[in-house]
């Protein structure tokens, strides 16, 4: 498993409250569900990068 580093994250308390009732639907902590949403994202950008290269043009 890769190293995980702690970080301090400033969040809106509405924002916060919403990710907890999310994480709490999927069965995660908030940290995980953060976590999660990250690594989503992630890889998506990197899908649409590679069809960028394969397509030819630039984003």
């Amino acid at each position: 498993m890769a190293e995980k580093k702690a970080f301090v994250l400033r969040i809106n308390a509405d924002t916060l409250k919403e990710l907890q009732r999310w994480a709490d639907d999927e069965f995660r902590s908030v940290n995980g569900q953060i976590e999660y949403l990250l690594q989503q994202a992630i890889q998506e950008k990197r899908n649409s990068k590679n069809k960028t290269k394969k397509s030819g043009t630039k984003s």
